[in-house]
């Protein structure tokens, strides 16, 4: 196979790879009413979980990125793969929500970070004008797994209890996560672009990385609140466990939408302006969420914000390689996402800890929404390029 058709095989690897990973992190919906039962947990408890997860494996995409760099992204996402089995297994044994942190959140949040970033990064020096179709259709991988992993666990919860269910996916990972982590690779040192750019400390010093990083810190507040609290919000509105975890698949649903749709949008107005649409997009649809009880605003809301979250994602990797080129890519996404590991580590815990206090989501809720359009803001204040179709 040519170099330029691999290219392609890489984005597949990359979407498999966040498929396996993020399906079974945003599977999360599905378990939430069984840990509470379980364990007696409260919902800031039972939501920490996955934050501390999500927190981790933002945490970890930088030094995840700068060994891919360093050691290849094969190496360091057949790591990710095993830590990613290993910890679902690990938490079908939990006694306890403090095991589940032992296990889930410290299994996945290093699986994912050691999978995510690392395959992201492993696409953009790859393409040159396909950049943000590229990326979009390998971070569908996301919003795939978002779409499947939560019904998909409820069945298998059905089936076999949660805790076969979290064997059945540490299974599924582990295959299909292991072909895809073999099958990627690194683009060649000496084609294009692959060694050209911006290295990772100077990056750290420029303007442009601290608006990205306190801009996607901001969204991060909001960004994961909905997937972790929209099945319980349901529930409270009087409607049935199933159309909660129907909602989070709806996110998925809109996000696979945005994930290819971006790159329309972002050749005709350009990367940088469709990443505020983005952020705005968002503000608007927990404003949306906060005003909804009823199923048709609630699937509209989740459908439209999953459009703007999956919008967001595949955008962003292809503005941080337009800004900095191609020579430290993952590492400097994997530091930037370290913001978005701050914002989700405080967001669904406060959130739940808002509703044990109040017995009402409204103030998490246009609070996020408030940080998603400030971060909109900030991403028009970046120094653009000089190429228009980046502007």
């Amino acid at each position: 196979m040519s170099r330029a058709n691999y290219g392609w095989v890489v984005v597949a690897s990359a979407f498999t790879l966040m498929f396996v990973g993020f399906g079974a992190a945003y599977s999360f919906a599905a378990f939430f009413k069984a840990f509470q039962a379980e364990f007696s947990a409260s919902r800031a408890h039972v939501s920490l979980v996955f934050s501390l997860c999500a927190f981790l494996y933002f945490l970890l995409g930088a030094p995840g990125g700068m060994l891919a760099d360093r050691y290849g992204t094969r190496n360091v996402a057949l790591a990710g793969v095993a830590f990613l089995a290993a910890g679902l297994a690990a938490a079908s044994q939990a006694p306890s929500v403090l095991v589940l942190y032992l296990t889930y959140s410290i299994g996945l949040g290093i699986g994912i970070g050691l999978t995510y970033v690392p395959s992201v990064g492993a696409v953009q020096p790859w393409f040159e004008k396909n950049r943000v179709l590229a990326s979009g259709i390998a971070v569908c991988g996301i919003g795939a797994g978002n779409l499947f992993g939560p019904p998909l666990a409820a069945w298998w919860i059905e089936l076999l209890g949660w805790r076969g269910a979290y064997l059945a996916l540490a299974g599924v990972t582990l295959v299909l996560g292991g072909i895809a982590a073999a099958a990627i690779r690194n683009r060649p040192a000496g084609q294009a672009q692959a060694t050209t750019g911006v290295p990772l400390r100077a990056a750290l010093r420029a303007r442009n990385f601290w608006i990205l990083y306190v801009t996607l810190a901001l969204s991060g507040f909001g960004c994961f609140v909905p997937l972790v609290h929209l099945g319980p919000y349901a529930s409270d509105a009087g409607h049935p466990e199933a159309f909660g975890v129907l909602l989070v698949s709806l996110i998925g649903l809109g996000s696979l939408l945005g994930r290819f749709a971006i790159g329309a949008v972002a050749d005709r107005i350009g990367r940088m302006r469709s990443l505020a649409l983005m952020y705005l997009g968002m503000a608007l649809m927990l404003v949306l969420w906060w005003a909804s009880t009823g199923r048709i605003a609630l699937s509209f809301m989740a459908v439209g914000f999953g459009i703007c979250y999956g919008g967001f994602v595949a955008t962003f990797p292809s503005v941080v390689m337009d800004l900095f080129g191609a020579r430290s890519v993952s590492g400097i996404i994997g530091c930037l996402y370290t913001a978005a590991g701050l914002g989700t580590l405080l967001g669904p815990p406060l959130a739940g800890a808002a509703y044990d206090a109040t017995g009402s989501y409204a103030m998490p809720i246009l609070g996020a929404a408030l940080l998603a359009l400030v971060a909109a803001i900030g991403i028009v204040s970046l120094q653009r390029p000089h190429d228009a179709r980046v502007a």
